[in-house]
This record gives C-alpha cells, sequence and structure tokens, in this order.
C-alpha cells in the first residue's frame, strides 16, 4: 500500500515545526511535503537586526533542504486548493504550474503585510516582513545618510537624516531601536558628519508602545527609546504620505524620504479562496488545529484562527510563539489521524515575551518576572539562541563581533526599492530588478522610483522576470524568482520595450505617447503606456 501523503503549504513558523515534528514522529511511512517559495525558514524576530547590520542575511535563514532531510521540499507558492478533489495548484519559481495531491493538507501559508487606505503609503512606505525588505531597508538608510553628507543644503540634509517608522508593536519598535543605534554609529567619529543627528521617529495610534504587552515592559522599552533619542509619539499616524514627507495626523508635516510601514499584518489572503468559514480573515478551526467539516483538513499559525482556552470565547494572538507551538501539535494531531498516538487541543501557557531594543538594552519578563537593561539583554539574546533551529554558533559569533569591531554601512545594492513593493503578497521574495518587475513611474521616498504610478502597468510574461501583482483587471501574480507569466491582464499580451528585451515577436514595437517622458535616471525601468486598443483579456 502506498503511503499517505501530507502537503505542508507555508514554511513559517507553524508549517517549519509541523514539518519537523511530523519527521520525527512518520519514520518514514508518510510522505512529508513541504511547498514554500523559498528553500530557508526565516527567523522573523532578528530580521531588525539585519537590517541594523548587525547579523548577515544567511544568519537568519534556516536551510529546510539541510535541516527537515527526510521531507521532501517543493519551491513554490500555491495559487489555488480544491479541497473537494485534494489537489494543491502551484506555480513554480520559474512559471511552471504543478499540482500536489493529499491525504492530509495543513495550512500554514502565514500572514503578509497589512495595507490601510491611507493617500500615498502604498507609493512612498515599505514593509518589514522578509529579507528582501531588510536588506533594502539597511541600504536606503546608509544611503540617505550619505547623500545627506555631500549635500550643502541644511534643510535636505535633516529631511534625509529623518527616518519615521510607523506601527508600535514588536517590530515597529525593535526597528526603531535598532535604526537610532546603526545610524548614530555611522555619524560618529566621521569628521565629515560632525554635527549631523539622525532623526527616527517611532508613531502609533495606541496609548503606549507595544500596547499588546505589560505596561512594565512597555514602559521599559518607551524609556530606552525617548533616552536614546526616538521621537516616540502616541496617538498619531500618518494621514497622507508623499515623495518629500508625511503629513501627521495632528497637522505636522515631517520632511522625510523614509517611511517603514509595521502597522501589522493580515493572514495571507488564499485562506479566503477556500470557502471555508472565517475569523476576520483567518480560518477557523477547532481546539485540534481541524477544519470543521473538513477533517483531513489541518489549519495552524497566523493563517488560523484557533480557540483560546485560557481566554475562552476569543482566539490566540497572531505570534511567532504561537505559531511554533501550533505547529508541534499539529503535527502530533496529523500523526495520531494515521493511528499513531492519540490527539490534542491546543492549549498554552504564557511564558513571558522578550524585545530586543539593540545594544545592551531589551525588555524581558521570563515566568512572569520584570527584567530590564543589561539581565533583560542576556535573557533575549539566550531566548533567540534556544528559539533557533540552526545558525546559532554563526549568530552569537556575528554578537560578538559587533560588540568588539565597528559595523560595516556600505551599499551592496542587492536590492532596489520596485523589488519590495508594500502590498506583495509575499515578502520573502523580491521583484526583479530592470525586468517585468520593474514598474515606471516618479521618484519614491529616497530616491528611487515609484511603483503604481501612471504612465504604464508592469511587464508581463516576460522571459526570466516576474510577473506583475494587484493592476486592475487581473489577478495577482505569484512573485517568484525568476518570475511566472501573470495572468488575467487586461490586455492579455506579453509587455514590448523592455531595458535588456526586444519588442515581442509579430507586434509593432511601442513608442511612449508625447505625453509620457522617455525613461530617466528617476524613472524605474519598465513598459510604456500603449496609446492603441487592447483586446479584452481572459479576465
Amino acid at each position: 500500500m502506498s503511503r499517505p501523503r501530507i502537503v505542508i503549504v507555508g514554511a513559517g513558523f507553524a508549517g517549519y515545526r509541523t514539518a519537523q515534528t511530523l519527521s520525527r514522529l512518520a519514520r518514514g511511512r508518510a510522505e512529508i511535503v513541504l511547498l514554500n517559495p523559498t528553500d530557508y525558514f526565516l527567523y522573523l524576530p532578528l530580521l531588525p537586526q539585519v537590517a541594523a547590520g548587525i547579523l548577515e542575511p544567511r544568519r537568519v535563514t534556516i536551510s529546510l533542504a539541510g535541516t527537515l532531510p527526510h521531507v521532501r521540499l517543493v519551491l513554490g507558492e500555491s495559487d489555488r486548493i480544491d479541497l473537494d478533489a485534494r489537489q494543491v495548484h502551484y506555480t513554480g519559481p520559474e512559471g511552471e504550474s504543478g499540482t500536489l495531491s493529499y491525504d492530509r493538507l495543513v495550512v500554514a501559508a502565514g500572514s503578509v503585510n497589512k495595507l490601510l487606505p491611507i493617500p500615498g503609503v502604498a507609493e512612498h512606505a515599505h514593509g518589514f516582513r522578509g529579507l528582501p525588505e531588510a536588506l533594502y531597508l539597511r541600504d536606503h538608510v546608509t544611503r540617505q545618510v550619505e547623500i545627506a553628507t555631500a549635500t550643502g543644503n541644511p534643510r535636505t540634509c535633516s529631511s534625509r537624516c529623518t527616518f519615521v517608522v510607523v506601527g508600535a508593536g514588536y517590530t515597529g519598535t525593535e526597528v526603531a531601536a535598532h535604526g537610532q543605534l546603526f545610524t548614530d554609529a555611522q555619524v560618529a567619529k566621521h569628521p565629515m558628519r560632525t554635527g549631523m543627528r539622525p532623526r527616527w521617529m517611532l508613531l502609533d495610534i495606541a496609548d503606549r508602545v507595544l500596547p499588546e504587552l505589560d505596561e512594565r515592559l512597555s514602559r521599559t522599552a518607551d524609556t530606552v527609546l525617548r533616552e536614546r533619542g526616538v521621537d516616540v509619539r502616541m496617538r498619531t499616524s500618518v494621514k497622507e504620505a508623499t515623495h518629500d514627507g508625511v503629513l501627521l495626523t495632528d497637522g505636522e508635516f515631517v520632511p522625510t524620504r523614509t517611511l517603514v510601514w509595521c502597522v501589522g499584518v493580515r493572514p495571507d489572503p488564499l485562506t479566503e479562496s477556500l470557502g471555508l468559514s472565517m475569523e476576520r480573515g483567518r480560518l477557523l478551526v477547532d481546539p485540534h488545529l481541524q477544519v470543521p467539516g473538513r477533517p483531513e483538513v489541518f489549519a495552524c499559525g497566523d493563517a488560523a484562527a484557533v480557540p483560546d482556552l485560557e481566554k475562552p470565547g476569543s482566539y490566540t494572538p497572531m505570534t511567532a510563539q504561537h505559531a511554533w507551538r501550533q505547529g508541534k501539535v499539529c503535527g502530533h494531531n496529523i500523526a495520531a489521524s494515521f493511528g499513531a498516538g492519540e490527539r490534542r487541543a491546543y492549549r498554552h501557557k504564557d511564558m513571558g515575551f522578550v524585545v530586543d531594543l539593540g545594544g545592551a538594552k531589551a525588555a524581558a519578563n521570563p515566568l512572569g518576572v520584570h527584567l530590564s537593561g543589561v539581565a533583560a539583554g542576556v535573557v533575549t539574546r539566550g531566548y533567540h539562541l534556544a528559539a533557533m533551529p540552526g545558525n546559532r554558533v554563526r549568530v552569537a559569533a556575528d554578537w560578538l563581533l559587533d560588540a568588539v569591531l565597528p559595523r560595516q554601512a556600505v551599499q551592496l545594492g542587492l536590492v532596489r526599492s520596485w523589488a519590495v513593493p508594500l502590498d506583495t503578497a509575499s515578502p520573502e521574495l523580491p521583484r526583479m530588478p530592470g525586468g517585468p518587475g520593474g514598474e515606471p513611474g516618479t521618484k519614491q521616498a529616497g530616491g528611487e522610483p515609484g511603483r503604481n504610478q501612471p504612465g504604464g502597468q508592469p511587464a508581463r510574461n516576460q522571459p526570466g522576470g516576474e510577473p506583475a501583482r494587484n493592476q486592475p483587471g487581473g489577478e495577482p501574480a505569484k512573485n517568484q524568482p525568476g518570475g511566472e507569466p501573470a495572468r488575467n491582464q487586461p490586455s492579455g499580451q506579453p509587455a514590448r520595450s523592455q531595458p535588456g528585451g526586444e519588442p515581442a515577436k509579430s507586434e509593432p514595437a511601442v513608442t511612449p505617447p508625447p505625453d509620457q517622458p522617455p525613461p530617466g535616471p528617476d524613472v524605474a525601468p519598465g513598459p510604456v503606456r500603449r496609446t492603441d486598443p487592447s483586446p479584452e483579456g481572459d479576465s
């Protein structure tokens, strides 16, 4: 008899832990397939340290093939799940389509950036959910300081050295805390930067920093941020974002070229396409992490609304701790569904939280004991080393080197602005710069080309490129390395006149209309706007 197949969609905290647990329990009696866009598990809590130049990018990435040797890895992103046929349809990294049949399915697709309908945010802000976004932010911040050094205009220098972070949760607080140290180190002891004072702002509509945590942790973080020089503004957010700065809800206009969007996350849109019971965008499951009416389907992590048995009537929050623990329970329950052990309900016990504030500072309350300062810093880093499923020695070595050597603040230019749009459904994968991922438009904050500007649509169906997403009349394409042809576009035709390419065969070359300037140094590579009527597509 053939082995049953278990397909896990997503290799975040929940998906990775499910695969790890099943691999240990199955002992070769079941085929475990892990579908993920990348070949690594990203340890998100240390991502701010990548942006601040403390850790190298590979330190926070754990090889899936190297740590899950008995799990079959399939690179791709799920497009559609046919529950009746028990099939997962996906698109591979080079645009190829594939199908995976399953006996058990785990939906652990995770979450994506949460975008609010605020004018200019989609065009001028960047999220902080994936490795490309962290690498972009590190380069961008370094570039702003270098440009500010070269300019002789005090206003330009001030705007370049002002960095606005929206969202005072875990991610936003840590980004602002590490960012202030990072920029301070770039101007310290540099004779050409004497008198420069980088300014970091942290905004949130909540009453306090880290509103979801204990008030003592909140006060500790707030104190550290303010002592470090971060401009903390509570009950304040962005009303409008422009190329030259942001207009705050209190009426103040802040000149800046940097807007980091950390207001929160939303479940992956894949969950909504299943047609099952939902709870605020999350797939509703029972305490055993099974979908009611679909006993072969399990869900965990940010994609699942898991009942909180400690707080009847509520659901567990979307945190890495819950996702990691749910993944373990999910693995046990799937094994139990094949007769190996007994299933268990997900019940958690709060063991405390840690918040890394950079340097030797942190806020932590392990087992309910409130800590701050160096003691909290030691506990925080110890927790991360214990929680990481790999790379512990390398991470510890980078921490040691950072303590004794100055940071290397250089631009690598690996990720450009248009490669990490805020509204991406896959922040872990950058869009291809200079190819179909490039988009026309005016300059972004930071002096880079903007997105979604009038003048054309992103290119589609180009070899070696990546499809456009979220275009009018079309379905979001799937952000794969190497690119997947976009679908359901209004024209139904491949884009033409791409940088590095040639006009499509049997099609006339398209030239820019008179009202559209040719691409220049301030315009991202991309297609020109068509003036001829395009045929109706398959949308």
